[in-house]
């Protein structure tokens, strides 16, 4: 499974860099994101909040921090240009999906495992959730009135 996700990691950066389709459809002007804030906020996050300060587990915590805020320069470009097309917003979708199955897995597993508590994906998840809610709202609103998906400029 790690090789089929990393896999599909790559091809869908490769496609968004590469693939001429979507490079067309790309729009500079609107993606001022300054995401170098991001990492270096979870990089700080990473060094004070660890369960062990060690480089393991520091680039652990890093990696689910980053995790948590990655989709934020795609959701700030999404409400910029307010005009979402279905394979972007289907993407977005099961992303935020993606993330609120954790969620249930880490419930079951508190209440069937013994001793299980990971304070930094809980929070780093809750937190990632709460961020696609926004997305959600829209999302379901076009699905329910059967239309193209229009966020708020």
């Amino acid at each position: 499974m790690k090789v089929v996700f990393i896999s599909s990691s790559v091809a869908i950066a490769w496609c968004m860099r590469r693939h001429p389709v979507v490079r067309r459809s790309y729009d500079k002007d609107q993606d001022t994101f300054r995401h170098y804030f991001l990492i270096a906020g979870c990089l700080a996050l990473a060094l004070v909040f660890n369960d062990r300060f060690t480089l393991k587990e520091v680039l652990w915590a890093f990696s689910i921090y980053l995790e948590a805020v990655a989709i934020l320069p795609q959701l700030v470009l999404l409400q910029r240009s307010g005009n979402v097309d279905n394979l972007t917003g289907q993407y977005v979708f099961f992303l935020g999906a993606y993330r609120a199955f954790y969620i249930l897995n880490w419930i079951y597993r508190y209440f069937y495992e013994a001793h299980y508590t990971r304070w930094i994906p809980w929070i780093a998840g809750f937190i990632q959730t709460a961020l696609y809610a926004d997305f959600f709202y829209y999302y379901y609103l076009s699905w329910k009135n059967n239309s193209k998906l229009q966020l708020p400029a």
